[in-house]
This record gives structure tokens, C-alpha cells and sequence, in this order.
């Protein structure tokens, strides 16, 4: 694969990724791509097909993994999620940074390839901040709820083992967060902008 250095952006959900991840390609118009993820979950309202996620069916996701066709993939509440080698190279093909979004478990999937990317953890300030985020969506069910605090639980202490991130972001404040991420990536966004 050529083409600009790729972002892993992980974090658990509420952790705010997404709104960093708007705002950054916003900002940075041409510069970043976003890897459209494969899932077999069902859509949420006004999520599209090949925009927010390949919605796809266990069957033929499990048929891409057995032909090593995904960079990363993971099981969370019934449903699958994964990256496949071919979104990360449609981004990577038109001269963007390519942006992943994955958990715990794609980080370290993605750790035993040889993508290379940058590493970045966005994390809640902390337990309390990420539920009462979790609850205000009112997208979940009590029981689908617990299972995501117990994830974020696990991937908060994991963000924290040294060499798992080249950096972890607190997003206590969505200014300062977002700051912070922009001076990492500062210096893949000038080889973008570079080259155009």
C-alpha cells in the first residue's frame, strides 16, 4: 500500500471520536478519508449504506475474513464490525490520510500488519462522563448500555499500556481535544496538502 500515513483512531463509544473525526475532515477538505467499516448490525436512523458503514450479513463478512480480506475485524454485542484491505486503499489511492475507527481489539489486530499507521486513543474524562454521554444519545437499550460501559471500562485501562498509542487524547474539553489532535496529524496534513 503507498499513499499517506493512515490514522487509527480508537476509543470507547461516547468517548466523542465521531465529532472530532466530523469536525477534522470539515476543517481539512481533501485532506482525510474516512474507511467505510463493514458491519452486520442493523442501520441507526440516518446512517447510509457505504457512507456510514458497509451494511452487510454475517455470512458474507465471515466469507471476506476467511479470504484475508479484512485488515481488522471484531465481534461486540451479537454483531460484527471489521476494515476491509480494500477501504483503506480506496483512500489511500486518491492521496488521503486514511482514518480508521476501530476498538481495542482492531488495534491490535491492525499492530500485527504492516500498515504503519499513527496510533490515537480518545478517551472519556472518565467513567461517569462517558455513561451520562452514553445515556443523553438515548440510542441504547439499558442492556446494550451496561455491555458498552463494561467495553469502555476494558479499553480506558488498555489505552493505558505503554506502546499500545502514540498518544492518547482525554476529550474532558472538545476544543482542547480537538487542538491536540490537530497538532499530531499537523504534520501528515502538510504532505497531503503538499502534493496537491
Amino acid at each position: 500500500m503507498s499513499g499517506p500515513r493512515p490514522v487509527v483512531l480508537s476509543g470507547p463509544s461516547g468517548a466523542g471520536k465521531s465529532t472530532l473525526l466530523k469536525r477534522l475532515m470539515k476543517d481539512h477538505e481533501g485532506v482525510f478519508g474516512f474507511s467505510v467499516s463493514h458491519t452486520t448490525r442493523n442501520p441507526r436512523p440516518g446512517e447510509e449504506d457505504g457512507k456510514d458503514y458497509h451494511f452487510t450479513t454475517k455470512e458474507i463478512m465471515r466469507e471476506g475474513i476467511d479470504k484475508g480480506e479484512f485488515i481488522e475485524n471484531a465481534e461486540f454485542s451479537g454483531n460484527m464490525y471489521g476494515t476491509s484491505k480494500a477501504a483503506v486503499e480506496d483512500v489511500r489511492a486518491k492521496n488521503l490520510i486514511c482514518i480508521l475507527d476501530v476498538d481495542i481489539q482492531g488495534v491490535r489486530r491492525i499492530k500485527e500488519t504492516d500498515l504503519d499507521p499513527i496510533y490515537i486513543s480518545i478517551q472519556p474524562p472518565s467513567m461517569e462522563v462517558l455513561e451520562k454521554r452514553l445515556r443523553d444519545r438515548q440510542t441504547e437499550t439499558e442492556e446494550s448500555l451496561q455491555k458498552r460501559l463494561e467495553a469502555a471500562r476494558i479499553d480506558m485501562e488498555l489505552s493505558k499500556e505503554p506502546g499500545v498509542f502514540d498518544v492518547v487524547i482525554i476529550n474532558d474539553d472538545l476544543e482542547k481535544a480537538y487542538e491536540e489532535l490537530k497538532a499530531i496529524l499537523n504534520e501528515e496534513i502538510q504532505k497531503v496538502q503538499e502534493a496537491k
